[in-house]
């Protein structure tokens, strides 16, 4: 089992990493973007992956990490289940996130 303070921590440890509320929960960003939001009463966290990285993770145990149900779900946002989620896996998530949504996206040429 993880621990809330730790992902806060690890988190906050990512370079340029800030803290902010968003809606009920308390999110993460880098750039203005966000990489993770915490779901404290849930125990459970929220990051954005590729579509190809959110399969690879899933695969792991679709019980801990899986797509969020809905629309957003297809977009990327992967919910973790603090709980059964081993710490290794965790801070492999939440980097992988974090360096997603630093990397800018690149518009095609007209």
């Amino acid at each position: 089992m993880v621990d809330l303070e730790f992902v806060r921590q690890f988190a906050l440890s990512l370079e340029s990493a800030l803290e902010l509320p968003h809606f009920e929960k308390a999110s993460f960003r880098v750039k203005g973007k966000i990489f993770l939001t915490l779901d404290i009463p849930n125990h459970r966290v929220c990051v954005k992956l590729s579509e190809m990285d959110q399969s690879l993770f899933s695969a792991f145990d679709k019980a801990v990490v899986y797509p969020v149900p809905n629309k957003w779900g297809k977009m990327g946002y992967t919910f973790v289940e603090l709980k059964s989620v081993p710490k290794e896996t965790l801070q492999d998530l939440i980097t992988t996130s974090y360096n997603m949504v630093l990397t800018p996206k690149k518009k095609p040429k007209k």
